[in-house]
């Protein structure tokens, strides 16, 4: 179609980096080994940079991966140097990529000593080389599609960034190919281009019209910006706005013949009319306006081809209304792409060279922010432990846990121990809650495969009803809804056992949450299943109290608040950060180091919220302490006068209840997964038969469909239409037509090849009164089939003899006369969309009729894949 756009690269004056960046390293290191380390990596950045922009660059990925890494060696060194004029002074020089010089508004060079213009002038040129990169890509390919959509998206977000970051990094006004405005509209540019990619990649793997349609209106949306972003501005070469305008028509009318096919298919053909013309005069725009620039004779042969056919069959068969463009609903967008966001390092092979370069300065400043962080550290872990020393001797001064622990109850008898041992064996608690949490998914998959049987039934019986609705006693087969009724029965008894299973699980968990807390016992540890069992020792009971539980809950939280200080304060004691950058920044940009303000910024950042942990839990032991001494009162007091009543027989028969009910539990719900499992199989094969009866009627149905459209195409005349009265009037002293019918048209011999009608012209009413021409029932005059009949008195013309042999298929007189004309109907023909015009039988629009691509094959039916319907839906 045409070649992409690309950039051309700037070009940069050769610059020493080597020399001045030694000096710094030999006045700012006095450690021999330390300058000599360092001014060999300035040497090889200086290297680095005459490979990258010293020489003519190829069009290939190693040596765009050679600018990526020169960029990423100087976003290493920025907060490492002190670029300025009064510093570390470089002076970049670059010349505009676009060389429009001081006609259009800017410097055609411009001359910085600053490596905040050095970084944008050659992530410029990695953006420029991307797009030449992309351009050069075969998009035959996958592998082509691929690589030019990653690089267009990347040269994308290069001119992006350059935007948002360039007058922060020069303070002063850029040239123009640097500007805002330029490199904004070079980044949507290439998003355009991603865009179009995307839509050749969808276009070649034959994905579905209305997707292929969005993303052609989405490129053609990302053209149509950039255009009005560069067309009132000399900012870019003359030549890139027309192939501008040019995309945008090309993709939007792109979108418009994908969206027609679309509207073809759902028998929109009015619509599809409307979208091929609008893509007509789009492509013919761009062949008559760009055509220098863009060759677009491809695309407008196919549009015309497929607007050509499209308006004979509607001229022919369809008849629908041609919305007007306005009235046609929009197509919608997709986009796909998005601008590749700049995230150092851009190379894959990227190593600092200047690594282990830090600054006295730096080095000075690292040292006392340590000192602050050992500081901080140090004492919150000291508040920590003090904190828990005190929670120790407010225990020890209660005598805890030990005063609860010295009143345990009687042992547990050994049959609890092997009841509970068996418990746990089996899985325990977790084991019914597995199979009690499997059974809702098991009898949802039965319900589903049952509900689509029956779906699959009805459907074909409504489909059933409406044919036999439309066309009466023609419809000669048996009733849908009779043939189904063993199916239905048996289905109906499929439902009737499922409530029952689900009734019978609804029991089961009703059970289960009754004995549930008591199973639950049964699996604890046995000094957990000891310490719940009263003693039968009332000098014991307090065992199981109330006070006492509250007491040893305190304990616990307690004990978890010891837990989680341990964490933390190991947590405190790993954490680290290098404020090496912080600080070689702060030097960069200032060229000094305000220590304490970094410093207490960050380590506020990095310990807030661990010194707001120490704080929470120091507030916590004081409430724990606080309601432990509360409790250990009210238990000395219940200590002295217990008379509660022992409860420990009854409490070791529901024990003894509750292993009966575990085990017939477990043995409930596999009995129940085992059944659902085996309806799977039944309602399964019940599917199938379905699918195999449902698939059966609709041949059936195919075949009978057919018989009645060429018994109806085989009719011999049309339902009369009544003439006008102006046309069965006599005027002018001559006699009316002898007929009011119109002279059915002669038939396409045998063995003619059938030539393409020429377009009959539009009638003319004369003066004279004839039956030559009538009013379709729409109020649109149609031309006669035939010649017409001459006025009376009137002489024929030679040339309208009768020939012996029809000269190709004629037109119809009127509309709706079907079955008069032998001719090879188009693709899409339907001898059933004349019912507007008072044929007796219309069928419903949803069955398939001549000329449409089959019916698809039947699916091979099985769960968890539902049946698809055999007949076309609107």
């Amino acid at each position: 179609m045409t070649n992409f756009i690309s950039v051309q690269l700037k070009k940069a004056s050769e610059v020493d980096l080597a020399k001045p960046l030694c000096k710094f390293i030999q006045q700012s290191y006095p450690g021999a080994e330390a300058q000599a380390e360092h001014c060999r990596a300035a040497e090889e950045l200086s290297r680095l940079r005459k490979s990258a922009l010293g020489r003519p660059l190829d069009k290939h990925e190693s040596a765009l991966e050679t600018l990526l890494r020169y960029y990423d060696q100087l976003c290493s060194v920025e907060p490492k140097f002190p670029f300025s004029e009064n510093q570390v002074c470089v002076t970049f020089t670059w010349k505009d990529a676009f060389d429009k010089g001081s006609l259009f508004g800017g410097s055609a060079k411009l001359a910085l000593a600053s490596l905040g213009y050095e970084k944008t002038c050659v992530l410029f040129n990695c953006g420029a080389l991307a797009s030449q990169i992309a351009a050069e890509q075969n998009l035959d390919s996958d592998e082509g599609l691929k690589a030019a959509a990653k690089h267009y998206q990347f040269a994308s977000g290069a001119f992006q960034h350059i935007k948002d970051t360039v007058l922060s990094a020069l303070n002063r006004e850029p040239t123009v190919d640097i500007s805002p405005d330029t490199v904004g509209t070079l980044s949507l540019i290439m998003l355009a281009q991603a865009q179009e990619v995307f839509f050749l990649k969808a276009t070649r793997d034959k994905m579905k019209d209305g997707i292929i349609a969005k993303l052609a209106n989405q490129a053609a949306d990302y053209y149509g910006d950039a255009y009005k972003q560069c067309q009132y501005k000399d900012t870019l070469p003359k030549e890139v706005f027309p192939v501008l305008a040019a995309k945008h028509c090309i993709m939007q009318a792109n979108a418009e013949y994908h969206q027609s096919i679309l509207a073809k298919q759902q028998k929109k053909f009015g619509e599809e009319i409307g979208r091929l013309q609008h893509a007509a005069d789009l492509v013919k725009t761009v062949a008559s306006r760009y055509d220098e620039y863009i060759n677009v004779k491809d695309l407008v042969d196919k549009i015309n081809r497929a607007l050509a056919a499209a308006k004979k069959d509607n001229d022919f068969i369809y008849h629908d209304r041609v919305p007007d463009l306005k009235d046609l609903e929009s197509i919608g967008k997709a986009s796909l792409v998005k601008s590749t966001p700049v995230v150092v390092p851009l190379s894959q092979k990227f190593t600092d060279l200047f690594e282990k370069m830090v600054p006295l300065q730096v080095q000075q400043s690292v040292s006392v922010y340590n000192q602050r962080r050992a500081d901080l550290v140090n004492r919150s872990i000291a508040q920590m432990r003090e904190a828990t020393n005190l929670a120790n001797g407010v225990l020890a001064s209660l005598n805890l846990p030990a005063a609860i622990e010295d009143v345990s109850g009687d042992t547990v008898p050994q049959s609890i121990l092997n009841k509970s041992k068996s418990v746990i064996e089996q899985g325990g608690i977790e084991t019914v809650d597995q199979l009690i949490k499997d059974l809702p998914e098991l009898l949802q998959r039965n319900k589903e495969i049952l509900d689509e049987s029956l779906r699959l039934l009805d459907e074909e019986e409504a489909t059933d009803n409406d044919l036999r609705t439309k066309f009466k006693e023609r419809w000669q087969r048996t009733p849908s809804n009779e043939l189904y009724k063993p199916l239905r029965a048996e289905g109906a008894n499929y439902h009737n056992i499922l409530n029952k299973a689900m009734q019978a699980d609804g029991q089961v968990k009703e059970r289960y949450q009754t004995h549930r807390d008591t199973i639950a016992l049964l699996c604890k540890p046995e000094a957990e299943l000891n310490a719940a069992i009263p003693s039968a020792n009332p000098a014991k009971t307090l065992q199981g109290n109330e006070v006492v539980n509250v007491l040893r809950t305190l304990l616990a939280n307690l004990d978890e608040v010891k837990k989680e200080r341990e964490q933390l304060e190991n947590d405190l004691k790993s954490v680290n950060f290098d404020m090496t950058s912080k600080f070689l920044t702060a030097l960069a940009q200032d060229g000094a180091i305000n220590e304490e303000a970094i410093s207490v910024a960050e380590l506020d950042r990095i310990y807030g919220s661990y010194t707001q942990k120490v704080q929470e839990s120091i507030e916590k032991q004081e409430e724990l302490l606080k309601n432990i001494q509360n409790a250990h009162q009210d238990f000395s007091k219940m200590k002295q006068s217990n008379n509660e009543s022992n409860i420990r027989e009854e409490v070791l028969k529901n024990l003894a209840v509750a292993n009966d009910n575990f085990v017939e539990l477990v043995a409930n719900l596999k009995e129940g997964t085992k059944f659902y499992n085996e309806l799977t199989e039944i309602l399964l094969k019940f599917q199938n038969k379905c699918s195999d009866i449902i698939f059966a009627r609709k041949t059936e149905r195919d075949e009978l469909l057919k018989d009645l459209q060429q018994s109806i195409a085989r009719e011999p005349s049309a339902p009369s239409i009544p003439l006008p009265m102006y046309q069965t009037t006599p005027a002018a002293g001559n006699k009316p037509a002898a007929s009011p019918a119109p002279t059915p048209a002669p038939r396409t011999m045998v063995g003619t090849k059938p030539q393409p009608p020429a377009r009959p012209p539009p009638p003319v009413i004369s003066a004279v009164g004839s039956s030559s021409s009538a009013l379709a029932p729409s109020g649109t005059t149609v031309a006669p089939a035939a010649a017409p009949v001459p006025a009376p008195g009137a002489s024929a013309p030679a040339a309208s003899t009768a020939s012996s042999q029809a000269q190709g298929p004629p037109y119809p007189t009127y509309h709706g006369y079907p079955g008069y004309c032998q001719m090879p109907m188009p693709m899409g023909y339907n001898p059933y969309m004349y019912g507007q015009y008072n044929l007796p039988y219309a069928p419903s629009p949803v069955y398939q009729t001549p000329g449409q691509p089959p019916y698809p094959p039947p699916q091979q039916p099985g769960y968890p894949f539902p049946q698809q319907p055999y007949y076309h839906q609107q």
